[in-house]
């Protein structure tokens, strides 16, 4: 029906009958036979192209092989602006990976044609070499997104550094609009960051680079410098600087629409730099809607530097054992807190860092607790002062310890009245 409408809108302005309409029977029905079957090798080309674009790779090759018409439409440079390279071994993946002869083809004849492409590659060097492989020979292209994803353990970091940045850099120089980069846990350094800096700073809205030991603070504010319109960005905690937050606020600079900082202890007992106040204050000031996502992989000892002043995180998740202390502190230094996961804290009760979160984190709506404790009446106060805008409420039935007020068989009416929705603890899997 709504086929049907948008060709008679069509027709009505001047632009004769669209798909749908008497007339495209007509075409396809110029081959028929005397049984009345529609020869569909007169499909109009753009019809076709359609069609095309929602199938599978797999079955675009085996329609290909119908008609030569077919195949020229298998071979249409929009069927191959985006375009996923898995790479796997058989000896250590599971996964399917593309065949090595449709990767010959595509450089051949499309690699002129791709714009989104993304490397996907399992943990064996073989992988990482043959997408780097892939990487030197797009010489003829203009890609505008590109992202190099490690399935398992991060294989391109056990690449020759020169090897590696080598690859990259062909794209780099070649690609003059290139507006999103994921190069997450790669040798990338701070000279090729200067050649994408060089040649795509007009274009570049979305950086993602975690995990990169090779970049240094100078290295990535040489990029907040020259990329003014960068909107996301994500990387650790030892490239954050005020310098970084200072130029990520400039008046030149577009709102930032999203930060992520991962903060990652390589040995224990590893010491962090702190971030001046006066920084995250202009962030703010220039970016008042961003969110700042930080993720904390840290032992207890080493959180001396954060949560000491206010703090513009927006969604914020700990992935160890983190103190009551520091949850008490982030109830008095995170206001804008959107988000909250606790993985673990150990067995003190959280009873009085959660109301304080609820009284001070005004914009708290989704919070989850792993291996925690907390009372169930506390739990019950907590979510009354925060009400229905919690809309993710994740909380494991072993966190909740019972008192002489609630039990765990009658917890959840009390909480579902609070929320307005029927709500229930998570249940360990008994697998």
């Amino acid at each position: 029906m709504k086929r049907g409408q948008r060709g008679g809108d069509n027709a009505e302005e001047g632009g004769g009958p669209g798909p749908g309409t008497p007339e495209l029977c007509k075409r396809l029905r110029q081959g028929d036979s005397e049984d009345g079957a529609v020869d569909w090798r007169q499909l109009p080309e753009e019809i076709l192209l359609q069609i095309f674009q929602y199938l599978p790779l797999l079955d675009r090759a085996f329609a290909s092989q119908v008609c030569r018409g077919w195949n020229q439409t298998f071979h249409m440079p929009e069927l191959w602006r985006c375009f996923e390279f898995e790479l796997n071994q058989p000896a250590s993946s599971y996964l399917k990976a593309t065949h090595p002869d449709l990767i010959k083809q595509i450089i051949k004849r499309h690699s002129n044609h791709l714009q989104y492409v993304s490397f996907k590659v399992d943990s064996s060097t073989e992988s990482a070499e043959a997408a780097c492989d892939i990487l030197s020979q797009l010489v003829n292209c203009s890609l505008k997104t590109l992202g190099l994803i490690s399935t398992a353990r991060p294989s391109f970091m056990e690449l020759p550094k020169s090897h590696f940045i080598s690859a990259l850099t062909v794209v780099f120089v070649n690609s003059k609009s290139l507006s999103s980069l994921k190069i997450d846990d790669t040798p990338v350094d701070d000279p090729s960051l200067k050649v994408l800096v060089a040649n795509n700073s007009d274009t570049l809205k979305l950086l993602k680079m975690s995990s990169c030991p090779h970049v240094s603070p100078a290295g990535i504010l040489c990029v907040a410098d020259q990329c003014h319109g960068l909107r996301e960005l994500a990387l650790n905690y030892h490239l954050l600087s005020d310098e970084l937050l200072l130029a990520l606020s400039s008046e030149r600079h577009v709102h930032l629409e999203h930060l992520r900082i991962d903060v990652v202890s390589e040995n224990p007992g590893q010491q962090f730099h702190s971030i001046k106040k006066s920084s995250w204050d202009a962030m703010v000031r220039h970016s008042p809607k961003f969110n700042l996502v930080m993720y904390f992989f840290l032992y207890e000892d080493e959180f001396g530097p954060f949560f000491r002043d206010e703090v513009p995180v927006t969604h914020l998740y700990f992935g160890r054992s983190v103190s009551k202390e520091v949850l008490g502190r982030v109830g008095l230094t995170c206001p804008r807190l959107v988000e909250l996961v606790v993985c673990a804290n150990g067995l003190r009760p959280l009873d009085e860092e959660l109301i304080r979160i609820a009284e001070r984190c005004r914009q708290l709506s989704a919070i989850g607790l792993g291996e925690c404790e907390v009372s169930c009446s506390a739990f019950v106060e907590f979510v009354k002062m925060c009400g229905g805008r919690l809309t993710q409420l994740s909380i494991m039935e072993e966190v909740l310890v019972p008192d002489n007020k609630y039990g765990p068989d009658d917890i959840h009416w009390e909480v579902s009245k609070h929320l307005g929705r029927v709500w229930f603890p998570d249940m360990m899997p008994t697998w």
